[in-house]
């Protein structure tokens, strides 16, 4: 029997991020259509959550997609990659001229604009949205991210914001560019989140060597760091997890987890489309390959027992001084952190010609998702005062905190390599300021080698043009490239 087509929007796919995105839609007062292929899901939903809104259950997807209102707007909440195409190949021949179709997964952007090329040839609009902020965020209200037409978000819009985190009471949602632009945008907060999380998990490292602190000791340190300019939902929850004891052993939770940290892969894709693109994201790229190494459980325990403890005794003199230090190494590298995930969106948005807001990308920051901070409303500023901003390490705001961090990022680098302890975002992240402000590069001979190797040419600092040095014969000539 066909349904009657009442339902707004409708979400496929009710595993838990699924189920919290219909829940939230439901309870902001928006009709749901609501199906899974297993049809348990669908009923336990409607269940257990009926009274929070009005949903419209389906068992199959053909009824589904009949009890949405035109143009339908459709959800689709599965795995990324073979999955979500299974779904829209089957929703395709169910839809007309006009209709919506919603990816909110973690889909690879590239995927994103092939499905909505082909869905574009049969009428139909593909939006590629992020979403973040978690089970809970879905549920209370998320950042999201879309993609896809200006006319899809026409209808899209005023529901996404109405369900998205609001700060200042504004939605943390806004329409983010053409095609693959939301899911673009997406990867590189995940990338940025990886840079984040490194970076706590190298201070928590450095307070606990120095200090001899334990996780709860630093847990407090955290608290105080989160009243302050590092004030963060990462922030938060890092002292939450330190102060965290284990029930079965009666030790602090941080020791008994295994130490090898996993992904999902967004971060993998992150750095890969950095190097694509020719954009320099060193911290995210190595607390990518931080995590990758934490994998590699053989070889550690191989170097471990070839090389021991290679590092000094550390002890740290002045304890309040060190903690002020980590804390101002810790804010000038996520400033970095943050400064190369926007420079590899701007690049992005000129590669695929999105034309994506860069300061309106740190308003949908702001709340719902992992990476919100409080000095995402500077962000926010910096690029809405000059949109051509070079790199956000200019603005003055986080010019000078990065300033003022210099002499402090210096001794926590130089001590923990003394001391033995890695540091890999830290240490790339300061290496990429000095780089960037130095007024010449070794890059020159490196360019004089290619040339010498490779004829690879070069271009000189007194004359237009490119030039080879004939480095086999004995004058050694140099002729124009």
């Amino acid at each position: 029997m066909t349904q009657q087509a009442t339902a707004q929007i409708g979400v496929t796919g009710l595993a838990v991020m699924g189920r919290n995105l219909a829940r939230n839609l439901a309870r902001n007062g928006f009709t749901v259509a609501v199906h899974n292929r297993s049809p348990e899901r669908t009923r336990s939903l409607v269940a257990e959550h009926g009274d929070e809104g009005t949903f419209v259950p389906s068992e199959s997807l053909a009824d589904f997609v009949g009890s949405l209102e035109r143009p339908r707007a459709v959800i689709v909440m599965v795995k990324a990659g073979a999955p979500t195409d299974a779904v829209i190949d089957e929703l395709v021949p169910l839809l007309e001229e006009g209709d919506i179709v919603v990816d909110a997964g973690n889909a690879h952007f590239a995927d994103t604009r092939r499905r909505e090329e082909t869905l574009r040839e049969h009428g139909l609009h593909f939006v590629g949205t992020g979403v973040s902020g978690g089970e809970e965020g879905a549920l209370l209200g998320p950042s999201i991210m879309p993609g896809g037409s200006a006319e899809s978000y026409q209808k899209l819009g005023p529901m996404f914001e109405k369900i998205a985190a609001q700060v200042d009471g504004v939605p943390c949602c806004q329409h983010v560019g053409p095609d693959g632009a939301g899911h673009f945008v997406k990867m590189v907060h995940n990338g940025i989140e990886y840079a984040d999380m490194q970076l706590i998990a190298e201070a928590y490292d450095l307070l606990r060597a120095g200090l001899g602190a334990t996780p709860a000791e630093i847990a407090e340190i955290f608290r105080e760091w989160n009243t302050g300019e590092l004030e963060s939902f990462l922030i938060e929850i890092t002292a939450d997890v330190l102060a965290h004891t284990d029930a079965a052993t009666g030790k602090a939770f941080v020791d008994v987890v295994l130490d090898q940290a996993e992904q999902k892969g967004t971060g993998r894709w992150t750095v890969q489309i950095a190097l694509d693109l020719g954009i320099p994201i060193t911290g995210i790229a190595e607390a990518t390959f931080a995590r990758s190494l934490s994998g590699h459980a053989g070889q550690r325990e191989a170097a471990r027992r070839t090389f021991g403890d290679a590092g000094e005794k550390w002890q740290v003199e002045d304890r309040d001084a060190f903690v002020e230090d980590v804390r101002r190494a810790l804010l000038a590298s996520k400033i970095v952190a943050y400064a190369q995930g926007f420079d590899q969106i701007r690049a992005g948005s000129r590669e695929y010609h999105w034309d994506i807001d860069l300061g309106g990308t740190a308003t949908i920051w702001r709340g719902g998702c992992i990476i919100r901070a409080r000095f995402l409303d500077r962000i926010r500023e910096a690029y809405d005062s000059q949109p051509e901003l070079p790199t956000l390490l200019v603005a003055p705001y986080f010019a000078e905190a990065v300033s003022d961090g210099v002499p402090s990022w210096r001794r926590v680098v130089a001590d923990s390599a003394r001391a033995g302890v890695p540091t890999p975002a830290f240490s790339s992240s300061l290496a990429y300021f000095d780089a960037l402000r130095a007024e010449r590069l070794p890059a020159a001979l490196i360019q004089g080698l290619r040339d010498n190797f490779g004829a690879h040419t070069y271009h000189r600092i007194d004359r237009e043009g490119a030039f080879h040095t004939l480095w086999a014969t004995a004058d050694r000539s140099e002729v124009a490239g």
